[in-house]
């Protein structure tokens, strides 16, 4: 058989339905063997950045392998945002590049380039991705996809990617005396040393800090969601009763309208989560990295009266810049299905006190404030609540990079059956909308919504034809002040207000009249009183929707941390006097 035809029967195996591509010369044959097959179809996006991050999207999503293709090139080159993206947060997607001939292509030779869009995309991409390797031997498709897949799939998982001439693409192949990966001795050599010890011992001790704690709280991370976690965390946090914060990746793991929920940390936390963390006595770190925008620039002032627990797949990760006083390379599934057993022996000690504590910071420092009248123009963390009251039980929310993102990590109230898509170490705009795209095809039956900068909208606006295209009813909410505000937010701080390139020589176009362009309705909303216009059943139809939701230009995330502080220490600054009454608590029992 064809060998492209091997490779797109190959993903249907596998449980992939849908390829995201844009079209080229050197993946024409892989495309053309998706043509009349049932079981799998080629989502063509309008840039390869997007076709990327719709398939994270969709590996996010369906907890399978996402997968893109692209031509050689700069259609490879052009997927290197999404693949560091996928990196960079931990999800497994399988990326497809096309390459030219292989007697086209340069190999050893001292030349820049051989062949049309040659490009040696597997030695770019190397540092972002955990495997890459180019086909030259046709009889080696299936082992090197079976390994892609696999090392993907393992461990911390994350992407791939599989280079294939033109030439080896449209070769005959015996698919029954292909070389097996899964009955190779390197397959045996990468298992075992992915084998983790469940040290027993320290579950032991674990349970013992537990037990002897007063100001306990677990801190969560994208770990969670990467290790399929999420129940498991729930039914830890309903044994101990301990107060629960997330890092900005950890968001949608844990439900936000239970009462053990305490907003996300770090440098643009709440301010009560922050203060609960630099008060705790033990700090359970699951699957979240501990990096500068949680602990601030100087890490030895983050949680210093905490005993601090790192669990993590990554030992990498492990006593990084944060010291723990314990930790454990583990699987989180596994670690807390270890733990959940043992604490059926060890009943819940009260924690009321705490709890109460806890929630006087979060009552004397809210998220929002209400407006004062209709006429009252729309504040960002209050747009972020209000929308998160009124999207579907089970949407799947897909955030943008900027202000907004900010703002809905603070304020958009969370729900167990609800999840956020996030770009979280790439921080990319331009992610939120083929993210969208990616998970509408994932997941058909749910409410998809966006959330976006004006900004990020117009890094990746072509794909608004993808989903016109595709019948997608996704609704779109722009979060719109007319600014790229987090960098300027920045400048103001920083750069006497020279607000370069921010404000002065950026602009933006009437969106509502793009939009209308493509043919997605749209309206503009400026004050409160059109805001609660936007109700329920206006997002409960089966069509794309647009809203420009106008804020004020000089609107900021805060309480934000500056440079050198400690998490418990943002701006605006607390009275001295104050934020040490706050802090006392910590040298003493409660």
């Amino acid at each position: 058989m064809k060998l492209s035809d091997y490779v797109i029967g190959f993903l249907v195996e596998n449980d992939v339905s849908h390829i995201f591509e844009v079209i080229g010369g050197a993946i024409t044959h892989l495309v053309d063997s998706t043509y009349d097959r049932k079981d799998i179809s080629c989502i063509t996006t309008h840039h390869e950045q997007a076709a990327a991050f719709a398939a994270e999207s969709y590996s996010r999503v369906t907890s399978n392998i996402g997968v893109t293709m692209a031509t050689s090139g700069p259609g490879a080159t052009n997927l290197i945002t999404g693949i560091g993206n996928a990196f960079f947060d931990s999800i497994p997607c399988l990326y497809i590049t096309g390459q030219v001939n292989t007697y086209e292509y340069k190999f050893d030779k001292e030349c820049r380039q051989l062949g049309f869009q040659e490009t040696d995309i597997v030695s770019i991409v190397k540092p972002i991705t955990k495997y890459t390797f180019m086909i030259t031997d046709p009889d080696s498709i299936k082992y090197q996809l079976q390994k892609a897949i696999f090392i993907a799939k393992s461990g911390r998982s994350g992407p791939v990617l599989i280079d294939i001439p033109m030439n080896v693409q449209r070769a005959q192949i015996n698919p029954n005396e292909l070389p097996d990966f899964y009955h190779s001795d390197e397959y045996y050599n990468i298992e075992s040393k992915l084998k983790t010890n469940n040290d027993h011992y320290k579950m032991n001790l674990i349970l013992d800090l537990i037990k002897r704690s007063e100001r306990p709280v677990v801190l969560i991370g994208g770990g969670i969601r990467c290790s399929g976690a999420s129940d498991e965390l729930f039914e830890f946090i309903q044994k101990t009763r301990m107060p629960l914060v997330s890092s900005l990746m950890g968001l949608d793991a844990f439900p936000h309208d239970h009462p053990a929920f305490f907003g996300m940390i770090g440098a643009y936390g709440n301010r009560y989560s922050n203060l609960a963390v630099a008060n705790s006595d033990l700090l359970i770190v699951l699957g979240s990295r501990l990096d500068f925008r949680q602990t601030g620039t100087k890490p030895e002032t983050f949680a210093t009266r905490a005993k601090i627990i790192h669990i993590d797949i990554d030992e990498n990760e492990l006593d990084s810049e944060v010291k723990s006083y314990l930790s454990i390379k583990l699987d989180l599934k596994i670690f807390l299905s270890d733990i959940n057993e043992k604490l059926n022996r060890h009943p819940p000690k009260s924690l009321d006190n705490w709890y109460e504590l806890i929630k006087s910071y979060k009552s004397k420092f809210p998220n929002y404030l209400e407006p004062i009248n209709e006429k009252s123009p729309i504040l960002p963390n209050f747009f972020m609540k209000y929308l998160s009251s009124i999207v579907d039980e089970d949407a799947i929310i897909c955030l943008d990079v900027g202000q907004h993102q900010m703002w809905a990590a603070q304020s958009f109230k969370i729900k167990k059956n609800q999840r956020m898509l996030i770009s979280g170490g790439m921080g990319s705009m331009g992610f939120g909308l083929p993210a969208a795209v990616g998970a509408s095809f994932a997941a058909s039956d749910k409410q998809i919504i966006v959330i976006v900068g004006d900004g990020g909208f117009q890094m990746n606006i072509q794909e608004l034809q993808t989903i016109i295209r595709s019948k997608l009813p996704i609704k779109i909410f722009l979060v719109n002040n007319e600014c790229l505000g987090m960098v300027r937010q920045f400048q103001e701080l920083y750069f006497d207000k020279r607000c370069i390139s921010t404000l002065n020589g950026y602009n933006c176009p009437n969106f509502a009249n793009v939009v209308e362009a493509y043919g997605i309705k749209s309206e503009i909303v400026r004050t409160i009183k059109d805001l609660k216009k936007i109700t329920p059943s206006k997002l409960a139809d089966k069509l794309p929707y647009f809203v420009d939701v106008r804020i004020p230009t000089e609107s900021n995330v805060n309480p934000k941390l500056e440079f050198n502080r400690p998490i418990e220490e943002q701006s605006p600054y607390l009275d001295e006097d104050e934020l040490q009454s706050l802090l006392a608590i910590r040298n003493l029992q409660i």
